[in-house]
């Protein structure tokens, strides 16, 4: 366990900027393995992803819902890639670029074999709200491993906290992983580099 713990925060926290992707064309080859982090505007993804990499502005955050307009990738090194997929929800834009974030999400989401995992981060405080639903509930159709975080932890008393995830666990199948986090004091890091380790290494069981 202590090896793969080592072995993936060396690996996040080599994460660089690649590319904004607005169409699927422009999407980098499809190899590799690659974890895809979603979640509604505003519930603290960009601070999960700075803070699961060491950095403090790797992900843009932003006071503004609706920043993300693409999918960003992220690069760990040339076989191992975390993505940004928009957020959604109450965005302040367009019928037609929301209509257009979620074809590209859906088409990525449907096609992408590099995919290992995806990650839906929810407000610990406003957990499984409709696109959050629909989002699960179509990884579980397709088969993708599926991992739910509630961000914001801290904005809770622990009673609070584990009222919400008690509450989640109970409403998503037994094989959906969910957890508590904190991107301000760090609750839950280790937890979700388990998660990532899991899903972006492959490391043989033992004997």
């Amino acid at each position: 366990m202590c090896q793969s713990v080592n072995a993936i925060r060396r690996l996040l926290s080599q994460a660089e900027y690649l590319i904004s992707v607005h169409n699927r064309s422009q999407l980098p080859p499809d190899q590799g393995r690659e974890v895809a982090i979603a979640g509604r505007s505003n519930a603290g993804k960009s601070s999960l992803i700075n803070r699961l990499c060491h950095r403090k502005s790797l992900a843009r955050t932003s006071r503004t819902p609706g920043r993300t307009r693409q999918l960003v990738f992220f690069h760990l090194d040339d076989d191992h890639h975390l993505v940004d997929l928009p957020g959604y929800g109450f965005a302040r834009v367009s019928g037609d670029l929301k209509r257009h974030w979620k074809g590209l999400i859906r088409g990525y989401l449907e096609k992408r074999q590099a995919l290992a995992g995806l990650v839906i981060v929810m407000d610990v405080r406003h957990p499984l709200k409709e696109g959050d639903v629909e989002l699960a509930n179509w990884a579980g159709v397709r088969g993708l491993p599926l991992h739910l975080v509630l961000t914001k932890a801290d904005k809770l008393g622990r009673g609070k906290q584990n009222e919400a995830l008690l509450g989640v666990r109970k409403l998503v199948d037994a094989n959906v992983g969910v957890q508590l986090f904190s991107a301000t004091s760090g609750q839950g890091l280790e937890e979700l580099e388990a998660v990532m380790a899991d899903w972006l290494l492959e490391i043989s069981p033992p004997d």
